[in-house]
């Protein structure tokens, strides 16, 4: 099965695939909360939301979430206790603590400036 797959693809106009799914993706996609603004604290709560949990319901806990903690620096300086409150209903707790650890070292040692990664990593 795998060698008929290979073959399939071998015959397959890449560039016409991409620009397909592309053109699906433009006319078919839903609007969400971590499309419209691309800050990458935003983008990166919601990619940590979404692991293991639907899109349905992670659209209301990712809005609290940045009212309670609507930059990095406030994840960083928040109680846990809060943090965990927050995320209370999502489940996988090692998540946001995950989150919170990530966001802290981010704000100690490049100033909160996620975008100074993608240099450093060559992203």
């Amino acid at each position: 099965m795998a060698t008929d797959i290979k073959k399939c693809i071998d015959k397959m106009d890449i560039i016409s695939f991409q620009d397909d799914l592309i053109g699906w993706f433009v006319s078919e996609q839903r609007e969400l909360p971590w499309r419209k603004d691309q800050d990458p604290y935003k983008v990166w709560v919601s990619e940590i939301m979404l692991q293991q949990t639907r899109v349905d319901t992670v659209i209301p806990y990712f809005n609290r979430f940045l009212e309670n903690f609507p930059t990095l620096e406030a994840l960083a300086d928040a109680d846990e206790e809060k943090v965990l409150k927050a995320w209370e209903g999502l489940g996988y707790y090692s998540r946001v603590l995950n989150l919170q650890s990530a966001v802290k070292e981010v704000n100690e040692r490049y100033g909160g400036r996620v975008q100074i990664l993608r240099k450093r990593f060559q992203l």
